[in-house]
């Protein structure tokens, strides 16, 4: 029996939303890799697309296809899972869910802005609060030269970022407390808190991490927070696309401010 069509609303959150509107911005970055060639495209990679390949090639999968591959089979499974009451008009929610990730970006891009002067109570005091966020939105070593190598990495970054540390991870955590009977509002706390501290501090680790910055591992954390409600009030598509634009936002745009 063919459920009806959800609303606007309701639709951005359905995993068939999430698909198609992921699926370009997949393609963009894993084109874009393989442009790049197999050197650059190493140090364009964040830290959860690189952990995901690492992984995969140990269990003798391609580092290559299998991520890109991993993440379109959960994707599509889930959405052949609920595609009864799927979403029928795909450009509609499609612009819709475009014009949302930038205001989503713009939303963090203002409150980073109101941070910062909090943030620096509890650490040294950083540069100034437009050029560090140009560093926060790498989340790496220093931005390569050319615009469509940065707008690759933080495309990517939007994308492995959300699917580890909100996809994964935060409703991981979300489904095994609420099967121990914890009440919701509790298990939603622990669950966005614990996925944002772990998607701050994997900033840290591995060979190409950054040296620990208090203010820096702050702002992170609230950043992680952001994305986690954007994830849970508007769904997986939305939290990708805002996490990218903000990242190309601040990135791109404020580079040279």
């Amino acid at each position: 029996m063919r459920l009806a069509a959800p609303s606007y609303w309701t639709a951005t959150r359905h995993p068939w939303a999430g698909a198609v509107f992921v699926l370009p911005l997949l393609v963009f970055y894993e084109a874009g890799l393989y442009i790049l060639g197999p050197a650059p495209a190493e140090d364009m990679r964040n830290g959860a697309d690189a952990w995901l390949r690492g992984i995969l090639q140990q269990i003798g999968i391609s580092p290559l296809y299998g991520a890109p591959v991993l993440l379109l089979g959960v994707l599509l499974t889930w959405s052949l899972w609920r595609r009864a009451d799927r979403p029928r008009d795909y450009l509609g929610v499609w612009i819709g869910m475009v014009v949302e990730s930038v205001i989503g970006a713009l939303g963090l891009l203002c409150l980073s802005q109101l941070l910062f002067p909090l943030l620096q109570l509890v650490g040294n005091l950083l540069e100034t609060p437009t050029v560090r966020l140009v560093h926060l939105a790498t989340g790496s070593a220093p931005a390569p030269s050319l615009a469509w190598d940065q707008a690759v990495g933080y495309v990517g970054a939007g994308i492995y970022e959300e699917t580890l540390f909100r996809l994964l991870f935060f409703s991981g955590i979300l489904a095994l407390l609420l099967l121990i009977d914890l009440p919701r509002w509790l298990a939603l706390t622990i669950a966005a808190l614990v996925s944002s501290l772990a998607f701050a501090g994997a900033h840290n680790l591995g060979p190409h991490g950054e040296p620990f910055q208090m203010v820096i591992f702050l702002f992170r954390t609230c950043a992680g927070l952001y994305f986690t409600w954007v994830y849970h009030v508007r769904g997986f598509g939305i939290a990708v696309g805002a996490h990218a634009s903000y990242d190309v936002m601040v990135g791109l745009l404020l580079r040279n401010a």
